[in-house]
Protein backbone atom coordinates (compact mmCIF):
# COMPACT_ATOMS: atom_id res chain seq x y z
CA UNK A 1 0.00 0.00 0.00
CA UNK A 2 1.45 3.83 -1.26
CA UNK A 3 0.83 5.50 1.53
CA UNK A 4 2.32 8.65 0.33
CA UNK A 5 -0.05 8.78 -3.23
CA UNK A 6 -3.03 7.78 -1.20
CA UNK A 7 -2.21 11.35 1.05
CA UNK A 8 -1.10 13.17 -1.77
CA UNK A 9 -4.17 11.65 -3.51
CA UNK A 10 -6.02 13.07 -0.82
CA UNK A 11 -4.64 16.51 -0.19
CA UNK A 12 -5.70 17.35 -4.23
CA UNK A 13 -9.76 16.56 -3.17
CA UNK A 14 -9.33 18.29 -0.01
CA UNK A 15 -8.80 21.52 -2.33
CA UNK A 16 -10.89 20.54 -5.28
CA UNK A 17 -13.91 22.34 -6.37
CA UNK A 18 -16.20 19.41 -4.65
CA UNK A 19 -14.27 20.68 -1.40
CA UNK A 20 -14.81 23.88 -2.08
CA UNK A 21 -18.27 24.38 -3.32
CA UNK A 22 -19.44 21.80 0.14
CA UNK A 23 -17.58 24.53 1.84
CA UNK A 24 -20.05 27.36 0.56
CA UNK A 25 -22.70 25.21 0.72
CA UNK A 26 -21.82 24.34 4.47
CA UNK A 27 -21.41 28.46 4.87
CA UNK A 28 -25.26 28.91 3.91
CA UNK A 29 -26.16 26.01 6.26
CA UNK A 30 -23.85 27.16 9.31
CA UNK A 31 -26.00 30.66 9.30
CA UNK A 32 -29.52 28.92 9.14
CA UNK A 33 -28.46 26.25 12.04
CA UNK A 34 -25.31 27.24 13.69
CA UNK A 35 -26.16 31.04 14.35
CA UNK A 36 -30.02 30.63 13.88
CA UNK A 37 -30.62 27.34 15.16
CA UNK A 38 -32.77 26.46 12.08
CA UNK A 39 -32.82 22.77 11.64
CA UNK A 40 -32.93 22.54 7.69
CA UNK A 41 -32.94 19.05 6.22
CA UNK A 42 -33.61 20.04 3.07
CA UNK A 43 -30.62 22.32 2.32
CA UNK A 44 -29.90 20.50 -1.11
CA UNK A 45 -33.16 22.00 -2.35
CA UNK A 46 -31.60 25.52 -2.61
CA UNK A 47 -28.46 24.08 -4.06
CA UNK A 48 -30.91 21.89 -6.54
CA UNK A 49 -32.82 25.27 -7.31
CA UNK A 50 -29.65 27.22 -7.58
CA UNK A 51 -28.11 24.94 -10.50
CA UNK A 52 -31.33 24.09 -12.55
CA UNK A 53 -32.38 27.80 -12.68
CA UNK A 54 -29.29 28.65 -13.79
CA UNK A 55 -29.21 25.57 -16.51
CA UNK A 56 -32.37 26.46 -17.68
CA UNK A 57 -32.12 29.94 -18.33
CA UNK A 58 -29.39 29.14 -20.19
CA UNK A 59 -30.48 26.00 -22.42
CA UNK A 60 -32.88 28.50 -23.20
CA UNK A 61 -30.87 30.80 -24.71
CA UNK A 62 -30.25 32.87 -21.92
CA UNK A 63 -26.44 34.56 -20.88
CA UNK A 64 -25.13 33.18 -18.08
CA UNK A 65 -24.91 35.41 -15.80
CA UNK A 66 -29.21 35.76 -16.29
CA UNK A 67 -28.84 32.05 -15.43
CA UNK A 68 -27.12 32.66 -11.76
CA UNK A 69 -29.43 35.50 -10.87
CA UNK A 70 -32.53 33.49 -11.53
CA UNK A 71 -31.18 30.76 -9.75
CA UNK A 72 -29.86 32.95 -6.82
CA UNK A 73 -33.73 34.15 -6.88
CA UNK A 74 -34.91 30.73 -6.92
CA UNK A 75 -33.35 30.23 -3.86
CA UNK A 76 -34.17 32.60 -1.92
CA UNK A 77 -37.68 32.01 -3.08
CA UNK A 78 -37.24 28.65 -1.62
CA UNK A 79 -35.98 30.15 1.45
CA UNK A 80 -39.24 32.16 2.08
CA UNK A 81 -41.98 29.74 0.69
CA UNK A 82 -40.10 27.30 3.75
CA UNK A 83 -40.36 30.16 6.20
CA UNK A 84 -44.15 31.29 5.35
CA UNK A 85 -44.85 27.25 5.86
CA UNK A 86 -43.07 26.58 8.91
CA UNK A 87 -42.06 29.36 10.82
CA UNK A 88 -44.97 29.72 12.74
CA UNK A 89 -45.04 26.52 13.88
CA UNK A 90 -42.88 24.11 16.54
CA UNK A 91 -39.67 24.30 15.32
CA UNK A 92 -39.68 20.55 14.07
CA UNK A 93 -41.83 21.50 11.40
CA UNK A 94 -39.33 23.00 9.99
CA UNK A 95 -37.06 20.01 9.64
CA UNK A 96 -40.31 17.54 8.55
CA UNK A 97 -41.10 20.51 5.70
CA UNK A 98 -37.50 21.31 4.34
CA UNK A 99 -36.94 17.62 3.79
CA UNK A 100 -40.05 17.04 2.32
CA UNK A 101 -39.73 20.29 -0.08
CA UNK A 102 -36.14 18.84 -1.14
CA UNK A 103 -37.61 14.91 -2.20
CA UNK A 104 -40.69 17.20 -3.49
CA UNK A 105 -38.62 19.55 -6.08
CA UNK A 106 -36.50 16.14 -6.85
CA UNK A 107 -39.11 13.74 -8.30
CA UNK A 108 -40.98 17.17 -9.97
CA UNK A 109 -37.70 17.62 -11.89
CA UNK A 110 -37.34 14.47 -12.50
CA UNK A 111 -41.13 13.68 -13.95
CA UNK A 112 -42.20 13.76 -17.60
CA UNK A 113 -44.67 16.57 -16.51
CA UNK A 114 -40.71 18.58 -16.48
CA UNK A 115 -39.02 17.60 -19.19
CA UNK A 116 -39.06 19.99 -21.57
CA UNK A 117 -37.46 22.38 -19.12
CA UNK A 118 -35.47 20.05 -17.41
CA UNK A 119 -34.79 16.58 -19.47
CA UNK A 120 -36.30 14.67 -16.62
CA UNK A 121 -33.75 12.08 -15.14
CA UNK A 122 -30.93 12.89 -17.84
CA UNK A 123 -30.49 16.62 -17.00
CA UNK A 124 -28.90 19.42 -18.49
CA UNK A 125 -25.52 19.42 -20.29
CA UNK A 126 -23.31 22.01 -21.75
CA UNK A 127 -24.32 24.79 -20.08
CA UNK A 128 -21.22 26.74 -18.94
CA UNK A 129 -18.88 27.08 -21.97
CA UNK A 130 -19.79 30.77 -21.43
CA UNK A 131 -18.05 30.78 -18.17
CA UNK A 132 -14.81 28.44 -19.15
CA UNK A 133 -14.78 31.69 -21.84
CA UNK A 134 -13.75 34.25 -19.61
CA UNK A 135 -10.99 31.91 -17.99
CA UNK A 136 -7.63 34.44 -17.99
CA UNK A 137 -5.51 31.88 -16.76
CA UNK A 138 -2.91 30.44 -19.43
CA UNK A 139 -3.54 26.47 -20.86
CA UNK A 140 -1.64 24.46 -19.36
CA UNK A 141 -1.42 22.20 -16.00
CA UNK A 142 -0.72 24.20 -12.83
CA UNK A 143 0.63 22.63 -9.44
CA UNK A 144 3.86 20.75 -7.75
CA UNK A 145 4.89 17.22 -6.68
CA UNK A 146 5.39 15.80 -3.54
CA UNK A 147 8.39 12.70 -3.78
CA UNK A 148 7.27 12.46 -7.34
CA UNK A 149 3.51 12.63 -6.79
CA UNK A 150 1.70 15.44 -8.77
CA UNK A 151 -0.48 17.53 -7.13
CA UNK A 152 -2.10 19.50 -10.28
CA UNK A 153 -4.85 20.90 -12.05
CA UNK A 154 -5.90 21.66 -15.19
CA UNK A 155 -6.10 25.74 -16.19
CA UNK A 156 -9.90 24.49 -16.53
CA UNK A 157 -10.18 23.19 -12.96
CA UNK A 158 -8.01 25.92 -11.60
CA UNK A 159 -9.93 28.42 -13.01
CA UNK A 160 -13.20 27.51 -11.24
CA UNK A 161 -11.66 25.88 -8.26
CA UNK A 162 -10.48 30.15 -7.70
CA UNK A 163 -13.67 31.37 -8.28
CA UNK A 164 -15.63 28.68 -5.97
CA UNK A 165 -12.82 29.17 -2.57
CA UNK A 166 -12.64 32.74 -3.46
CA UNK A 167 -17.10 33.01 -3.34
CA UNK A 168 -16.63 30.91 -0.14
CA UNK A 169 -13.83 33.29 1.31
CA UNK A 170 -15.99 36.47 0.53
CA UNK A 171 -19.49 34.00 2.29
CA UNK A 172 -17.23 33.34 5.34
CA UNK A 173 -16.72 37.48 5.40
CA UNK A 174 -20.05 38.34 4.92
CA UNK A 175 -21.13 35.82 8.13
CA UNK A 176 -18.65 37.28 10.09
CA UNK A 177 -20.17 40.92 9.13
CA UNK A 178 -23.63 39.43 10.21
CA UNK A 179 -22.66 37.89 13.11
CA UNK A 180 -21.02 41.03 14.19
CA UNK A 181 -24.09 43.52 13.44
CA UNK A 182 -26.73 44.10 15.35
CA UNK A 183 -28.72 41.94 13.26
CA UNK A 184 -26.61 38.85 13.87
CA UNK A 185 -26.44 39.48 17.38
CA UNK A 186 -30.69 39.56 17.79
CA UNK A 187 -30.15 36.48 15.73
CA UNK A 188 -28.47 34.35 18.18
CA UNK A 189 -30.72 35.58 20.90
CA UNK A 190 -33.87 34.56 18.99
CA UNK A 191 -31.75 31.21 18.51
CA UNK A 192 -31.11 31.06 22.47
CA UNK A 193 -33.98 32.19 23.85
CA UNK A 194 -36.98 33.38 21.42
CA UNK A 195 -39.18 34.52 24.27
CA UNK A 196 -36.82 36.83 25.69
CA UNK A 197 -36.15 38.37 21.94
CA UNK A 198 -39.89 38.45 21.73
CA UNK A 199 -40.61 40.22 24.64
CA UNK A 200 -38.03 42.79 24.06
CA UNK A 201 -40.07 43.78 20.63
CA UNK A 202 -38.13 41.60 18.17
CA UNK A 203 -39.59 40.17 15.78
CA UNK A 204 -38.94 36.86 15.92
CA UNK A 205 -40.51 35.33 12.64
CA UNK A 206 -38.83 37.86 10.09
CA UNK A 207 -34.82 37.20 11.97
CA UNK A 208 -35.85 33.25 11.13
CA UNK A 209 -37.02 34.56 7.58
CA UNK A 210 -34.21 36.53 6.51
CA UNK A 211 -31.95 34.20 8.25
CA UNK A 212 -33.38 31.25 5.77
CA UNK A 213 -33.39 33.46 2.34
CA UNK A 214 -29.51 34.10 2.96
CA UNK A 215 -28.46 30.70 3.95
CA UNK A 216 -30.45 29.43 1.28
CA UNK A 217 -28.56 32.03 -1.66
CA UNK A 218 -25.37 30.97 -0.08
CA UNK A 219 -26.06 27.65 -0.62
CA UNK A 220 -27.50 28.09 -4.30
CA UNK A 221 -24.09 29.30 -4.93
CA UNK A 222 -22.37 26.20 -4.11
CA UNK A 223 -25.06 24.43 -6.42
CA UNK A 224 -24.48 26.37 -9.26
CA UNK A 225 -20.67 25.64 -9.16
CA UNK A 226 -20.73 22.43 -9.33
CA UNK A 227 -23.39 22.54 -11.85
CA UNK A 228 -20.57 24.73 -14.08
CA UNK A 229 -17.50 22.18 -13.13
CA UNK A 230 -19.52 19.06 -14.41
CA UNK A 231 -21.51 21.50 -17.12
CA UNK A 232 -24.02 18.53 -16.12
CA UNK A 233 -27.24 19.05 -13.39
CA UNK A 234 -29.35 16.12 -13.03
CA UNK A 235 -32.36 15.40 -10.21
CA UNK A 236 -30.57 12.24 -8.85
CA UNK A 237 -27.17 13.86 -7.35
CA UNK A 238 -29.61 16.06 -4.82
CA UNK A 239 -30.56 13.79 -2.75
CA UNK A 240 -30.80 14.03 1.26
CA UNK A 241 -26.91 12.59 1.34
CA UNK A 242 -25.72 16.21 0.11
CA UNK A 243 -27.72 17.55 2.90
CA UNK A 244 -25.96 15.14 5.35
CA UNK A 245 -22.55 15.87 4.36
CA UNK A 246 -23.26 19.65 4.77
CA UNK A 247 -24.11 19.33 8.57
CA UNK A 248 -21.01 17.02 9.15
CA UNK A 249 -18.91 19.44 7.80
CA UNK A 250 -20.71 21.85 9.93
CA UNK A 251 -20.72 20.22 13.28
CA UNK A 252 -17.03 19.20 12.67
CA UNK A 253 -15.79 22.99 12.35
CA UNK A 254 -18.16 23.97 14.71
CA UNK A 255 -21.56 25.14 14.43
CA UNK A 256 -21.97 28.87 14.13
CA UNK A 257 -18.44 29.22 14.16
CA UNK A 258 -16.74 31.88 11.51
CA UNK A 259 -14.43 30.02 9.48
CA UNK A 260 -15.49 26.27 10.90
CA UNK A 261 -17.16 25.37 7.34
CA UNK A 262 -14.34 26.02 5.44
CA UNK A 263 -11.55 24.52 6.64
CA UNK A 264 -14.27 21.77 8.40
CA UNK A 265 -14.57 20.95 4.28
CA UNK A 266 -10.83 20.88 3.75
CA UNK A 267 -10.84 18.31 6.30
CA UNK A 268 -13.77 16.40 5.66
CA UNK A 269 -12.91 15.83 2.25
CA UNK A 270 -9.90 15.12 3.00
CA UNK A 271 -10.47 12.08 5.38
CA UNK A 272 -12.97 11.47 3.02
CA UNK A 273 -10.43 10.91 -0.20
CA UNK A 274 -8.00 8.98 2.53
CA UNK A 275 -10.31 6.58 3.71
CA UNK A 276 -11.72 5.56 0.19
CA UNK A 277 -7.90 4.88 -1.02
CA UNK A 278 -6.56 3.22 1.69
CA UNK A 279 -9.97 0.58 2.15
CA UNK A 280 -9.57 0.57 -2.17
CA UNK A 281 -5.65 -0.48 -1.63
CA UNK A 282 -6.52 -2.87 1.50
CA UNK A 283 -9.28 -4.74 -0.55
CA UNK A 284 -7.12 -4.76 -4.02
CA UNK A 285 -4.10 -6.00 -1.76
CA UNK A 286 -6.45 -8.99 0.24
CA UNK A 287 -6.36 -7.41 3.37
CA UNK A 288 -9.56 -8.35 4.09
CA UNK A 289 -9.98 -11.49 2.61
CA UNK A 290 -12.95 -12.98 1.83
CA UNK A 291 -15.39 -10.35 4.54
CA UNK A 292 -15.70 -7.46 2.03
CA UNK A 293 -16.19 -7.37 -1.68
CA UNK A 294 -15.01 -4.09 -3.40
CA UNK A 295 -18.54 -2.64 -3.52
CA UNK A 296 -18.69 -2.62 0.31
CA UNK A 297 -15.55 0.33 0.43
CA UNK A 298 -18.36 3.25 -0.18
CA UNK A 299 -20.46 1.63 2.85
CA UNK A 300 -17.01 0.73 5.69
CA UNK A 301 -15.76 4.52 4.64
CA UNK A 302 -19.50 5.70 5.40
CA UNK A 303 -19.40 3.67 8.53
CA UNK A 304 -15.98 5.23 9.86
CA UNK A 305 -16.20 8.76 9.31
CA UNK A 306 -19.71 8.49 11.31
CA UNK A 307 -18.27 6.30 13.80
CA UNK A 308 -15.50 9.46 13.74
CA UNK A 309 -18.15 12.49 14.30
CA UNK A 310 -19.95 10.44 17.04
CA UNK A 311 -16.68 10.66 18.83
CA UNK A 312 -16.31 14.18 18.09
CA UNK A 313 -19.78 15.12 19.55
CA UNK A 314 -19.28 13.05 22.14
CA UNK A 315 -15.60 14.90 23.31
CA UNK A 316 -16.33 17.75 21.63
CA UNK A 317 -19.50 18.86 21.09
CA UNK A 318 -18.47 22.36 19.73
CA UNK A 319 -16.17 20.77 16.85
CA UNK A 320 -13.10 21.80 15.85
CA UNK A 321 -13.11 25.50 15.83
CA UNK A 322 -16.47 26.36 17.67
CA UNK A 323 -17.25 27.71 21.13
CA UNK A 324 -18.69 25.16 23.59
CA UNK A 325 -21.21 27.91 24.21
CA UNK A 326 -22.14 28.50 20.53
CA UNK A 327 -23.57 24.57 20.33
CA UNK A 328 -27.15 24.94 19.99
CA UNK A 329 -28.78 21.13 20.27
CA UNK A 330 -30.94 21.21 23.17
CA UNK A 331 -30.38 24.27 24.11
CA UNK A 332 -27.21 26.79 25.20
Amino acid sequence: MDWLEITVDSLRGSVSLVAAAYALSSIGLNLQFGSAGLLNFGHVASMLVGAYGMAIVVDLGGPLLLGVLVGVAAAALLGWLWGITTLRLRADYLTVVTLSFGEILRFLIRSNWANPFTKSVYGIQRFADEFYDWNPIPDGDYGFEIASNPIRFSERQLWVMSVCWGLAILATLLFRSLMRSPWGRTVKAVREDEDAARSLGKNVYLYKQQALIIGSVIGALGGILLGIETQNVYPDFYIPLVTINAFAIVILGGAGSVWGPMAASIIYWFLFEWLDGVINSAMTEGYFGLLFEPADSGRIRTVLLGIGLVCLMVFRPQGLFGRRREVILGGT
